[in-house]
């Protein structure tokens, strides 16, 4: 067979799925780089193509499958394009990909990213390989981001999970908890600030239970270290499991400055009865205790949250205890989901199943209730004062710069470019149900 030629050598990555895919994809990009590839927004001039995957949920997985045939015709044209697939689908599908897409060159798990050379060197030759190692391996220095950061970025912390939800498939495919050292994560903070980085998004799994594997020292301590490090404006995390939501954790979001009141705090469902099955390891009351601990403590905080209706069994009485718990609550946002039977997890297996229709339903209800929540949660922020960090120009709306406040609610305001990557101090003038609108105001107060 004769050799793929890897020059020139462009590579396109299409990322879907979670903050840790995006993080993955930065890595696989630096390795990338290193290796003399240059980043190409095009698929159809690229000679290297690596979708980083999702399975947590099933339409992602779909997905690949649908954008896999769309570059079909790419690699007819140009028989030495290499396509890869990365991330979880990789992880859980392995050779079965290789065996359905007969165009696929290189499937790799999101343990093996440190691999991707050797991949890279057997997809040229021809060898079509599938390497889904069941081992996380401990992220030291080797994993730190290299390319220019931007305003924002984000550093792993820990990876895998130990809590095998009824209805997840992250341990399976992600391994088991593996906390990085805690020199690592200073050392990769310090070099993303020193390269311009003013926001750095810790991620992990389940942060709350990160432990460091030198000093055993908590996630707590680890962010009042990690706070400390020059040049660091913000810092946030995500995310958290209720059950491992720590007095220390909430008390380091009182007292850090720079770090976020923003926590986001998955339920998944408001009855005892549906958690118990999704093994989650707490109650209502116990998760509702937790939310008002954070906002006695840090009373400015934003609260997110996760949903899942339809889950096997759910009966109406269930979803109506869910509505009421998003109704105490208070979320400023909600991501909400309908149940899908996933590879592995044992929810696959439960009985009785919901049917779309009744889900469907559900899902609206529950969506309709966060749009209210959300709009009297942001109409009531008008009249604030707030510290805006400009992330660039708003989506929509010209002349209009946007940013988040402390809380990571999204504001946009008149501004101009200049503004970008600087703190400006805002007035809300306007509660949106996803948003804010504001004007900017001088140290004095005025316009």
């Amino acid at each position: 067979m004769e050799a793929k030629q890897l020059s020139p050598r462009s590579v396109h990555i299409t990322t879907f799925g979670c903050q840790m895919n995006t993080y993955d994809s930065s890595r696989i990009m630096a390795i990338c780089e290193e290796l003399g590839f240059v980043s190409e927004a095009d698929p159809s001039k690229a000679d290297l193509i690596l979708i980083n995957t999702c399975s947590v949920r099933e339409k992602p997985v779909h997905k690949v499958y649908s954008v896999l045939g769309s570059f079909k015709h790419l690699k007819r044209k140009n028989p030495g394009l290499i396509l890869g697939v990365a991330g979880c689908v990789a992880q859980q599908e392995g050779k079965k990909l290789l065996d359905q897409v007969p165009y696929l060159d290189l499937v790799m798990g999101p343990k093996a990213i440190e691999d991707l050379p050797e991949l890279l060197q057997d997809a040229a030759s021809g060898k079509r390989r599938s390497h889904t190692p069941n081992t996380n391996p401990i992220l030291g220095l080797k994993a730190a981001v290299t390319r220019q950061p931007g305003l924002k970025a984000m550093v792993t912390v820990m990876q895998g999970c130990d809590n095998f939800c009824s209805y997840c498939v992250v341990p399976y495919v992600r391994g088991r908890e593996k906390s990085r050292p805690a020199d690592a994560v200073l050392e990769e903070v310090a070099a993303l600030t020193a390269g311009g980085a003013r926001e750095i998004t810790l991620l992990g799994q389940n942060v709350n239970s990160y432990r460091d594997p030198e000093s055993g020292a908590g996630f707590a301590e680890l962010l009042a270290v990690v706070a400390r490090v020059p040049d660091l404006w913000r810092l946030r995390f995500t995310t958290s499991h209720p059950k491992d939501l720590s007095p220390s954790l909430i008390e380091a979001m009182r007292d850090i400055p720079q770090l976020m009141s923003l926590l986001h705090l998955p339920a998944q469902s408001g009855s005892d009865r549906i958690l118990k099955a999704m093994n989650r390891g707490y109650t209502r009351a116990g998760y509702l205790e937790r939310v008002a601990r954070l906002k006695k403590e840090v009373p400015d905080a934003a609260l997110g949250g996760d949903m899942i209706v339809g889950f096997p069994g759910e009966d109406e009485a269930d979803f109506q205890l869910s509505m009421e718990l998003v109704r105490q609550a208070r979320y400023d946002f909600l991501h909400s989901f309908i149940y899908s039977d996933r590879p592995f997890a044992k929810a696959r297996k439960m009985e009785p199943k919901i049917g779309d229709k009744v889900k469907k339903r559900r899902l609206a209800e529950l969506q309709d209730l966060q749009r209210d929540i959300s709009l009297e949660l942001h109409t009531a922020q008008v009249g604030k004062m707030e510290e805006v960090l400009v992330e660039g120009s708003a989506k929509k709306g010209q002349g209009l710069v946007t940013g988040r406040t402390r809380a990571g609610r999204a504001v946009n305001f008149a501004g101009g470019p200049e503004l970008v990557g600087s703190l400006v101090q805002v007035e809300i003038t306007e509660g949106r149900i996803n948003s804010l609108m504001a004007r900017q105001v001088d140290q004095g107060g005025s316009t």
